[in-house]
């Protein structure tokens, strides 16, 4: 019988001492004359995966032993670019020249070749092994006999060809949908054909999905999916709740924004004499998305919703994310509860985790329970008969609260901008988004469900996908460090309780905002991952999501095997299979994670482009909140927008980028823009194409000038 992949890998591993030529390996596994050919497969298939290497001399090496890394390429426009390896460590960089025929996104295999003087690896791509991209969107323009596509993802680097007859007759300028038909090479471009044309980039509705097409975010389900979910009751079934807690009795309700329209959570509390009981109910998606379901693929293959100012692209279909799996009021729903017990101080004295059936009571909105808090007339009315569990639910929360404060859990109170959309689906302001009272009850209540369910998971030592969050790398907290002192901020540690206590000393200062974002910024990125190794700004060490089902594929994973647990059923060979199948899993989820966020930035700046279009020539207050070599950001105390102010347009002074200070400084003047500074500024240029708004700085009611154009120079 013929080994399988992972004792080959463990044969290299252990007992070969050197890379080995295919006889070789046939002769160490006694490969018969007959499974030779499928044994050759297998070794093929393991080198396009990445996890053998073919080297010189027609001989297989592990990667890991030769210097060798597979990851995904993260491509900038500037030519160069950064493998984030598929195994934990730090990314590899790419320099100009040394990523082959790769492009954006494409995974790949690179050898380590040295390392630069800040101490980060650096290599070269040795291998493309496998495409992110089968098609591309961007704007045609033709040329005699032919024509290009010049792709909207600025991170792909080449244009990609298509011969005259394969445009679709689309027009030079007009967006469209190019197929590739041929990957780039040392000798030749990429080539291919358009299969769609989207229209004028001037409509900022084809705008609008030329970045959904970007992102490769689709919204329509395919027929078999529809089909899948249209064969679902549209109602819980009595054989559904057999074995299942009722807790149809029980005073449970949802708290979302007004325009929510599927409920992953409901919430019940019970005041006892020692303390509180808890009860996070969450909806059973996995009751219905089975594992290896046609459900289940795309959920997997889109990994999470994606919310935009006017729309969603939901994980699920709309029939499972607002109908049978979201907790509506008034209707039987199956759910898992999280029963949590807490005493007085809000230490939590115990838990319990099973499978329920609930009727939620009511579709509160944040607003409306605020409201009830603060003691205004029409909520108390309407909410008369929950108003001592809602009240119990603040005195919790904020017993919650303290004590995360206290472990030095950090707490970003930054604003985030709120758009008001039109029924006609454009924008007409853009406020600051509220996050009150209510925001934080739940905010307390699922960080403490999640938390709940991890520690059972860690302390039983069974598999599991995990939300953690590592301390800053050693050079963002020094350059942290640094930038503090200027204030006179001296940072002691490298745990959460040390930065929270800058956040408190500069809690209602001038420069708060500015460390905040300073101090965000230099923090690494959460991830999931199956290797719990904490959460460094929460300050858990135990912590997952499980609160989301209906739009995070992480927590619909981490119901089933919480389904496991709870029926005494996670076996040791469904250990072994989790052991290999949650770590790409968990890749797979952050990279989409990261995918989404980036989309929804990028749709969120365009709409605040069309909105700032019929606004140049005014005027606006804001102070800078991003600095460069080549200008500062700033953004807008009206409507929570940034824009540019280009370096060019400093015409007073030379100006250098000091890094570490954060600052644009004049060499004759010393005049400094700053992080933080409030500056008055002008809207200069909108362009839709960029999504960028372009702004010039007015000082005491007139536009900086000068002799010269001056440029900045990098400290």
């Amino acid at each position: 019988m013929n080994p399988d992949r992972n004792k080959i890998i463990k044969f290299m591993q252990s007992t070969a001492k050197k890379p080995m030529s295919f006889r070789e390996l046939s002769i160490s596994f006694e490969i018969s004359k007959k499974g030779r050919n499928s044994f050759k497969r297998l070794i093929f298939e393991m080198v396009e995966n990445g996890e053998l290497v073919k080297i010189r001399g027609g001989r297989y090496g592990l990667p890991s032993k030769m210097s060798i890394i597979t990851g995904r390429l993260i491509s900038h426009p500037d030519g160069y670019g950064f493998v984030v390896p598929d195994e934990e460590g730090e990314d590899i960089y790419i320099r100009r020249g040394r990523l082959r025929d790769a492009m954006h996104s494409d995974r790949v295999t690179v050898r380590i070749e040295g390392t630069k003087p800040d101490g980060k690896r650096e290599g070269g791509i040795i291998k493309v092994i496998e495409r992110a991209h089968k098609t591309l969107v961007g704007k045609l323009e033709k040329l005699r006999g032919g024509a290009f596509v010049i792709p909207s993802e600025e991170r792909i680097l080449y244009d990609i060809v298509v011969p005259v007859n394969q445009t679709m007759k689309a027009k030079g300028g007009e967006l469209v949908t190019v197929e590739i038909t041929r990957w780039p090479s040392k000798r030749a471009a990429p080539m291919g054909r358009v299969i769609e044309v989207l229209g004028d980039p001037e409509d900022p509705d084809v705008e609008a999905e030329l970045i959904t097409r970007k992102f490769g975010l689709v919204l329509k389900f395919p027929n078999t999916v529809q089909e899948a979910a249209e064969k679902i009751a549209s109602t819980v079934q009595e054989e559904d709740t057999l074995g299942r807690t009722d807790l149809r009795d029980k005073v449970l309700f949802t708290i979302d924004g007004e325009t929510a329209k599927d409920f992953d959570d409901a919430v019940g509390i019970e005041r006892l004499k020692d303390g509180f009981k808890l009860y996070v109910s969450i909806a059973d998606v996995s009751h219905y998305v089975t594992k290896g379901s046609v459900l289940d693929h795309e959920a997997y293959a889109r990994a999470t919703s994606t919310y935009f100012p006017d729309r969603c692209i939901p994980m699920l279909p709309e029939r499972l994310s607002n109908g049978i799996c979201s907790l509506n009021p008034n209707v039987d729903r199956l759910t898992l509860t999280a029963e949590m017990r807490f005493d007085d101080s809000g230490n939590q004295l115990s838990k319990k985790i099973y499978e329920s059936v609930i009727k939620s009571k009511y579709r509160l909105t944040y607003t409306k329970v605020k409201d009830l808090l603060d003691g205004v007339a029409y909520a108390k009315k309407e909410l008369a008969e929950i108003e001592e569990e809602i009240k119990c639910m603040e005195e919790l929360a904020k017993k919650l609260m303290a004590k995360r404060n206290e472990s030095g859990s950090l707490d970003f109170d930054l604003p985030e901008p709120q758009m008001i959309i039109n029924i006609e689906g454009k924008v007409e302001d853009i406020v600051k988004g509220e996050r009150n009272i209510a925001h934080r009850i739940i905010e307390e209540f699922m960080l403490a469900a999640n938390r709940s369910v991890a520690e059972e998971f860690e302390k039983r030592e069974l598999p599991s996908l995990y939300r953690v969050h590592d301390a800053p790398e050693s050079d963002r907290l020094e350059d942290f460090r640094a930038f503090a002192s200027t204030f006179g901020l001296h940072l002691k540690g490298n745990n959460p309780k040390a930065f929270q206590t800058i956040l408190k000393k500069v809690d209602g200062l001038p420069e708060e905002r500015l460390i905040n974002h300073v101090l965000l910024r230099s923090l690494k990125q959460a991830v999931y991952s199956d290797i719990n190794t904490g959460h460094f700004g929460l300050a858990f060490d135990n912590y997952t999501h499980f609160t989301s089902p209906i739009r995070r594929y992480p927590d619909l994973i981490v119901h089933r095997l919480t389904r496991e647990l709870i029926h005494n059923s996670y076996t040791k060979k469904l250990k072994d299979r989790m052991s290999e199948e949650l770590a790409p899993i968990a890749a797979h989820s952050s990279e989409r994670e990261r995918n989404s966020m980036q989309a929804e930035r990028e749709i969120t700046d365009l709409k605040k482009a069309q909105f700032m279009e019929d606004k140049i020539g005014q005027e606006f207050d804001g102070f800078i909140s991003g600095v460069t070599g080549f200008g500062f950001f700033v953004e807008l105390k009206d409507y929570f927008i940034e824009g540019l102010v280009h370096v060019t347009s400093l015409l007073d002074d030379y100006y250098t980028y000091d890094e570490k200070r954060h600052s644009l400084i004049g060499d004759a003047t010393g005049k400094s823009y700053t992080l933080g500074s409030a500056v008055r500024v002008m809207v200069d240029r909108v362009d839709l194409e960029r999504r960028r708004i372009d702004l010039e700085l007015i000082e005491e009611g007139t536009k900086i000038k000068k002799r010269t154009r001056k440029r900045a120079k990098r400290k």
